[in-house]
């Protein structure tokens, strides 16, 4: 009977991989796109369905490829830049590529990808058109704590984009969630034939990606590298407290470089105590909240209100380099120059360049964050208590994240094909987990955590600021066999 139920088992896992078609091939040719380095591009042709076993539908997998720029090659490396909902092509279709090379030596091939519901792969779209969009955008809030009806607001905007999901991107919603994306990297590791095994490197949300494919396949990783670590149990709860665990500590940080750099630190006219700072600045955005700053004449883009505020915030922690023109704005504001202060307005929504690669999935982040929780465990009593710890957590950002839980609720879709199993295995290589203490959004106790479930796994721990891939250019893995 043991022998039987074995035997059955490993046909199901067998059928639950995908393995009830063909491996595929990637036919490569040169971009058409100008992009800052020469790149192949390619599409390969995997499941469209992976559980359903008597369907033969099939998606193309849209990717990019930047050669080797050494000899000898020695592989290829696979790249998540996080998300959920970011276009792997377009990571390496800029800037990052330049430094992607540059840290994995030149003698990796490197492959971004547009994982399903993203990019031009399966695109998960709601709206019919931009307009329709923006006026979803425009009554959203984007922080719990914006006001007293936001919470009313949130729930109202986020059943309005679950109906429009399920009007308009039914048939692809259960099809994009990260159980499939894992199965997609194994068909992409097969379909490059060089010996099986997943060479990865995955950022943020690309590290809940790496863990899950990790989790469901440990002998086919090779060299993996998970920077800035996202709670794979959170993320999949849709409870992500740790988030927020060191984003006050962050922000402590910032007041702390600023007295310690005044030259470079407009905020130090004011004070050279770093607590004072820090109070002037919570007090401004509790002022800010009731009695926004007018810059200029447009109701829409020239008022700096909570949000704006709270979003330059986050923007100055992730990205370190724009900390001066933050410290600028901020203290413009604290004096009450408006003119000046709209260099906030400008950290929140930068000049955007249109993409390189068509970005057709504008709401892939909702339909795989949303998509990949099990709806039932988001109940009434779980959201309050979610919202109390991450409020706990976190008095600078807790309300940002507070404000994702009501829209977990009523989001109609499950992820077909998700990895219910625990994040505990023996990989056939041991993977490399990124972290940084003082991470503003995937923070240093994630990553050791993270290593505990994986066997032989180590954490690589940095001292610098910011989000794991603004530190793109300080570091340099040696991959080797």
């Amino acid at each position: 009977m043991l022998y039987t139920q074995t035997f059955m088992l490993a046909i199901l896992l067998s059928l639950a991989a995908g393995q009830h078609s063909p491996h595929g091939n990637i036919s490569w040719s040169p971009c058409r796109e100008k992009t800052l380095l020469p790149l192949l591009c390619g599409s390969l042709t995997v499941p469209l369905d992976y559980v359903n076993i008597s369907s033969n539908a099939s998606m193309q997998l849209s990717m990019v490829k930047l050669e080797a720029s050494k000899q000898p090659k020695q592989g290829t490396i696979v790249l998540s830049p996080g998300g959920p909902g970011v276009s792997g092509r377009e990571q390496l279709a800029g800037p990052d590529a330049v430094g992607l090379q540059i840290s994995t030596g030149g003698v990796f091939d490197l492959i971004g990808f547009d994982p399903r519901g993203t990019g031009d792969t399966i695109p998960f779209s709601c709206f019919p058109n931009a307009s329709t969009r923006s006026n979803y955008l425009l009554k959203a809030p984007s922080y719990l704590n914006s006001s007293d009806t936001a919470l009313g607001q949130i729930r109202a905007t986020g059943t309005a984009l679950a109906n429009a999901c399920e009007l308009n991107a039914k048939d692809t919603a259960s099809l994009i969630g990260t159980g499939y994306v894992a199965r997609d990297l194994i068909r992409i590791v097969d379909a490059l034939k060089e010996g099986g095994l997943l060479n990865y490197w995955g950022f943020s949300y690309g590290s809940a990606l790496g863990m899950t494919v990790a989790a469901m396949f440990p002998n086919r990783m090779g060299r993996v590298v998970l920077d800035g670590i996202v709670n794979p149990l959170d993320y999949f709860s849709g409870r992500d407290v740790s988030l927020v665990t060191a984003t006050d500590v962050s922000f402590d940080g910032f007041f702390t470089g600023c007295v310690a750099n005044p030259e470079n630190c407009a905020l130090a006219q004011l004070t050279l105590n770093a607590q004072e700072l820090s109070e002037m600045v919570y007090n401004l955005i509790y002022h800010v909240k009731f009695t926004p700053f007018v810059t200029g004449p447009d109701a829409v883009t020239d008022i700096i209100d909570y949000t704006v505020l709270k979003k330059a915030i986050q923007a100055a922690l992730s990205t370190p380099a724009i900390w001066s023109i933050f410290a600028s704005g901020l203290h413009d504001l604290l004096i009450n120059n408006t003119t000046q202060a709209r260099t906030l307005l400008q950290l929140t929504n930068p000049p955007q360049s249109p993409t390189i690669f068509p970005d057709n999935g504008k709401e892939a982040t909702s339909g795989i964050l949303f998509s990949d929780v099990p709806r039932e465990r988001i109940n009434t009593t779980a959201f309050q208590q979610v919202v109390e710890e991450l409020y706990t957590t976190s008095r600078l950002q807790g309300d940002l994240y507070a404000a994702l839980v009501p829209s977990y609720r009523d989001w109609p879709f499950k992820a077909k094909g998700a990895y219910l199993g625990g994040f505990k295995a023996k990989t056939k290589n041991p993977i490399l987990f990124v972290g940084g203490a003082l991470d503003p959004i995937t923070p240093l106790p994630n990553a050791y955590n993270a290593s505990a479930g994986f066997e032989g796994s180590v954490v690589l721990e940095h001292g610098g600021y910011g989000v794991g891939q603004q530190l793109l250019r300080r570091y340099r893995f040696e991959l080797r066999g």
